[in-house]
């Protein structure tokens, strides 16, 4: 392989001929052999990364300190790279020290000699455009890398969150659907008082459509950004004037309406708006785990359990048991959110340790950010597609369980007493004997009047409400 010879502060370093990256990027490569995950796994930092750049790149010419050419060369590249081309080029692994200085440099690296090419010079020619005086200009990583990450979370929760409102719709379709169905409700697994299974399912697009609205309020805790801090909030090495231009900038290039921070010194070293999306994340993880694992009970069986709903069937079950069908899909639900737990003890703790004006693990809280969130939406929408869409109410079986169970008499309380409520529902446990024919054997109510109070106990105080997000 053809190589170029690069010089850093450290020295001189073989850089492959064909890479845009270079003498940094080399580094890195060579001391961060850990996860074997690069940064282009997560192509919203890429893009990201790219557009802080073209924000400085466009307040550095407005100033005057990048030429025209300089200043289009180096936005065009970003573009390049904002439109999903170059991203096999961001290869330093994202578990790294030094707080995100080698995806800083990374980046930096790329977009010069992309730009390089534009002006008619050979990559790794830093004469004419350097990675640090010209791309990195008037930037620091401490102010740089956040910003990106803050840009990438906020794109990447929209998904999230849009996902989430799809399977929020398929389960209010099915409380429709079942709205008519009758069953038990349950409390601490025993039996309770009637509902119905739409109303069950009504139940789990309401909880999603709340976390919904939550993480769209934490996207928006990020929109402060602390570009023009520099290396630790004093705003050294940043021209007068530039902090202004480039948020400007970089409202305009990502669509993302970004607010100066308050206090830079504060601004740089602080992760809390990490940790409070964090928290968002599992809260909503373990949300959707519930769910899930309230399907697998719903539909435990298909024999010997609840067998009140059937899943779509999506594979076998089983090498050794002939017609096995499990409920695989929201097992692997169950699993996302267990990862996501697992990740915000890893925000916790890089939070915790963070020193003085920096937080140096910045690093491994984007990647299990980003990792989180892409997980989670790839989990909802197959939760949606291969499972919520497709599930069937057991209404025989349904019917026959509430016909018979002793939940009824809770509905009769108002007519005859909890008193007399409770000796019916002894009598039916101990004779199996129906509510009804109990209550009217001991002249307590008549049929139709049993009947209506039991069928009024399904209908709910009031309609829900779901709240929604443009």
């Amino acid at each position: 392989m053809s190589t170029r010879i690069e010089t850093d502060s450290l020295g001189s370093i073989a850089v492959p001929s064909t890479a845009y990256w270079g003498a940094h990027t080399a580094r890195a490569l060579e001391n961060f052999n850990l996860s074997g995950i690069p940064v282009s796994s997560h192509p919203h930092l890429v893009r990201a990364l790219a557009m802080v750049k073209s924000a400085a790149a466009q307040a550095n010419g407005q100033l005057g300190i990048l030429t025209p050419r300089q200043a289009w060369a180096i936005q065009t590249s970003c573009q390049e790279i904002q439109d999903g081309q170059h991203h096999d080029q961001f290869c330093v692994d994202v578990i790294q020290g030094g707080a995100g200085t080698s995806t800083n440099m990374n980046a930096n690296e790329v977009i010069a000699n992309l730009a390089l090419e534009k002006l008619g010079h050979g990559r790794g020619d830093y004469q004419h455009l350097h990675p640090i005086d010209h791309v990195n200009r008037c930037q620091s990583t401490n102010d740089t890398y956040p910003t990106a990450i803050k840009i990438a979370l906020i794109h990447a929760v929209t998904g999230l969150h849009s996902e989430l409102g799809k399977l929020a719709e398929s389960a209010r379709s099915k409380g429709t659907e079942f709205a008519a169905v009758v069953k038990m409700g349950r409390t601490q697994l025993q039996d309770a008082v009637p509902m119905t299974l739409g109303q069950e399912f009504g139940a789990f697009a309401a909880t999603l459509e709340e976390d919904r609205t939550r993480l769209m309020e934490s996207a928006t805790l990020m929109r402060e950004c602390s570009l023009g801090a520099t290396a630790v909030g004093t705003g050294i090495t940043a021209e007068p004037g530039y902090r202004h231009l480039v948020l400007r900038a970089l409202s305009a290039t990502s669509g993302v309406p970004v607010v100066p921070a308050l206090d830079l010194i504060e601004a740089t070293s602080d992760v809390g708006v990490f940790m409070h999306l964090s928290g968002m994340l599992k809260r909503t993880a373990i949300k959707l785990s519930k769910i899930s694992s309230d399907l697998r009970l719903l539909s435990s069986g298909p024999q010997n359990g609840f067998g009140e709903i059937i899943l779509p069937p999506r594979q076998a079950g089983s090498s050794i048991m002939p017609g096995k069908v499990n409920p695989v899909i929201p097992e692997a639900m169950n699993q996302i959110a267990f990862a996501v737990a697992g990740a915000d003890t890893t925000v916790t703790m890089a939070a915790d340790n963070g020193q003085l004006q920096l937080n140096a693990f910045e690093p491994v809280i984007a990647h299990v950010l980003l990792q989180s969130i892409s997980w989670l939406e790839k989990g909802v929408r197959v939760l949606r597609t291969h499972c919520v869409d497709g599930i069937e109410a057991n209404t025989e079986l349904l019917a026959r369980q509430t016909a018979a169970s002793v939940g009824l008499a809770t509905a009769l309380i108002p007519a005859i007493g909890y008193a007399a409520a409770a000796a019916v529902a002894h009598e039916a446990l101990r004779t199996g004997s129906s509510i009804i024919d109990i209550v009217t054997s001991r002249d307590l109510l008549s049929k139709a009047d049993a009947r209506a109070l039991i069928g009024s106990a399904t209908i709910p105080v009031s309609a829900p409400v779901f709240a929604t997000e443009s």
